[in-house]
This record gives structure tokens, C-alpha cells and sequence, in this order.
């Protein structure tokens, strides 16, 4: 009776001791659960900086008409030497003046159940000028019109030097971006652990059109033509992901 007792006492060891260590001779490793885990977000932040403009661009046009094409041509060639060399001397140093179209077309006139007829022929000289000194674009608008321009196709504004605002934007939607994470974060009851990535979606600085038309010269001769400026919109955009660590307690 003995001798049974103790061997069964001797098979309860063995099984007990060999639940403790696995068949490689190792102890079965514990499994730990962490309070917390992570996952990773993406979020975008938007900036908007405004900045003067340091350029204008200007379009200027010459359209002249005649019945015949080569007639047109010669006064369009006259004006246009005119109003480059007053727009030169208006713009100042430093301004670009150079030619942006030239094209001579025919004009017709259309009858039902008849072929076009070329009446006469048009042609137009157009002139871009870019300038930096903004406080001329009015007196160079009135020199063309002095000068023979009938057209102003548009003006624009414009930021050349734009690196210090576009730097700006794009600190600013960083910023914005980061903040979102943060946000995000707390309200899942965690916090930013790193961002992992992050991605500039882009930068814009639009220019500031300004539509004009046909000029009348006896205006621009009573007046200088009024120009404001205003300011530019320099948006920038960033997209990052960060990864959170939150607290499942």
C-alpha cells in the first residue's frame, strides 16, 4: 500500500514539473497583455498667408483695320512702334516689354445661302509688360492709351520672391496638422508617440487678375487711370500621419 502511494505521488510531481517547462527543455513563456496600444492617423493642415504683390503683368493690344491686309499691317506696325517706346519710357528700368501675340485676320460677313465675304482684314499686335514698380501701372495703362493702344486684354499681380511666404504657409499648415494629431489623440484618451510621415500636398499663390477692355484715350488723357493693388492669398497644405499610443485601461 506504501510503495502504490508513493508512486502515485512520484506521477502527480512529474506531471506538475513537466506543465512548467516546455519539450525543448524551456519554461513555457507567460503571456503579459499591455494596458495600451497604438494605431497610426493621417491629418491635413491648412494655411492661408497674405502677401503684397511685387510684380505686375500687363497686356497690352494695338487692333487696327483696313480692307486691305497689308494697309492694316503698316498702321498696326506705326502704332505699335509708338506705344512700345511710350510704355518703355513709363514702366521705367527694369521693366520687360516684349511681344505676346501678333496676328492679321480677315473679317467676313455671312449671308444666308451665300459663301463668306472678306470684307476687310484686322490686325493685332499684343504687348506684355512686366514691371516691379506698381505705383506706374496707371501711368503706363495711360501711355499706351496716349500712344495708340485700343485694348488692355488684363492685368495681373503677382508675387515673384514669394520663398519667405510660401515658407510661412507651409510652417503654419504643419503646425495645424501636428495640432489635429494631438486633438485626435486626447480624445481617444492617448497621446502622439511620433509622426511617421509627412507629405507637402502642395502650395498656391494665385496672381490677382483684373479684366479690362477697349481704352478710350480722351479718358485717359483727363484722368490717370486709378489701380489698387490689394494682396495676395498664399495657401499651403500638409498631410502627415502620426502614430498615437492609447491607454485601454
Amino acid at each position: 500500500m506504501k510503495k502504490n502511494l508513493s508512486g502515485l505521488l512520484s506521477v502527480c510531481v512529474l506531471v506538475i514539473l513537466s506543465s512548467a517547462y516546455t519539450a525543448t527543455g524551456q519554461r513555457s513563456p507567460q503571456t503579459v497583455t499591455s494596458p495600451n496600444s497604438s494605431t497610426r492617423i493621417l491629418v491635413t493642415g491648412d494655411a492661408i498667408v497674405r502677401a503684397q504683390p511685387d510684380t505686375a503683368i500687363i497686356s497690352i493690344a494695338v487692333v487696327t483695320q483696313n480692307r486691305s491686309a497689308l494697309a492694316a499691317q503698316q498702321q498696326n506696325a506705326t502704332l505699335s512702334e509708338r506705344v512700345i517706346a511710350a510704355v518703355r519710357a513709363a514702366a521705367g528700368a527694369g521693366a520687360e516689354v516684349q511681344t505676346g501675340g501678333y496676328s492679321i485676320q480677315p473679317q467676313r460677313v455671312y449671308r444666308e445661302n451665300q459663301p463668306p465675304t472678306i470684307t476687310g482684314y484686322e490686325a493685332r499686335n499684343s504687348i506684355t509688360v512686366t514691371m516691379s514698380d506698381l505705383t506706374r501701372v496707371g501711368t503706363v495703362i495711360d501711355a499706351a492709351s496716349q500712344a495708340g493702344a485700343n485694348s488692355i486684354d488684363g492685368i495681373a499681380f503677382t508675387l515673384r520672391r514669394d520663398r519667405p511666404a510660401r515658407n510661412q504657409a507651409l510652417t503654419d499648415a504643419t503646425r495645424e496638422a501636428v495640432s489635429k494629431a494631438q486633438t485626435l489623440a486626447q480624445a481617444l484618451g492617448g497621446r502622439v508617440v511620433r509622426i511617421v510621415e509627412v507629405q507637402e500636398a502642395g502650395t498656391f499663390r494665385p496672381p490677382i487678375p483684373i479684366s479690362a477692355g477697349v481704352l478710350s484715350r480722351g479718358v485717359a488723357e483727363n484722368a490717370p487711370t486709378p489701380i489698387e493693388v490689394g494682396s495676395l492669398e498664399i495657401s499651403a497644405q500638409v498631410q502627415l500621419v502620426a502614430e498615437i499610443e492609447i491607454n485601454q485601461r
